[in-house]
């Protein structure tokens, strides 16, 4: 059995990947706000997430939420704490002069450094990192202007770090 069968198959394990992939980028947008918020240590909010959040299937149905790549997610929140203050360096050169990163809205701050651990890091592409977070951003400021403002500082974020790819 090939043709067809295995197509469909292929194309179904990529977009589970991909499922798993973007699931992983919000659990650790959310991870990295709530560090910051909490005052709390990553590993304690990187155990509490793999133990009681990530693809957890509760008594009500309303309560499961989404299996991710558990690797990405410890990965990018590694990363966004191991490389903070450079990711907070691109990012704050991307903004205008008057909005410092320390003036930026708590959650897109988590976003900015959530993608820029993956955009200091050459094991995704830049512009696959930038529509992913583009598209996170939606999710999040469903009403706003801010995934145009998102994708800017992104592009400029990601121009820095990897212009091989540009």
């Amino acid at each position: 059995m090939s043709g067809a069968g295995d197509k469909t198959r292929r194309d179904g394990d990529r977009q589970a990947r991909q499922a798993r992939a973007a699931a992983a980028r919000l659990y650790a947008v959310q991870a990295l706000f709530q560090m910051e918020a909490g005052g709390q240590s990553a590993d304690r909010v990187q155990r509490e997430f793999l133990n009681w959040r990530i693809g957890r299937e509760d008594e009500d149905e309303d309560m499961v939420s989404a299996e991710a790549d558990q690797a990405l997610f410890t990965r990018i929140v590694d990363d966004a704490v191991t490389w903070q203050s450079r990711i907070d360096q691109m990012t704050d050169r991307a903004l205008v002069a008057k909005w410092p990163i320390g003036r930026i809205d708590p959650v897109l701050r988590s976003v900015f450094r959530a993608a820029g651990a993956e955009l200091v890091t050459p094991k995704t592409p830049p512009k696959v990192v930038i529509a992913e977070y583009v598209r996170l951003s939606q999710a999040f400021f469903a009403e706003g202007r801010e995934s145009k403002f998102v994708n800017a500082v992104l592009d400029h974020m990601a121009r820095e770090a990897r212009p091989e790819a540009f």
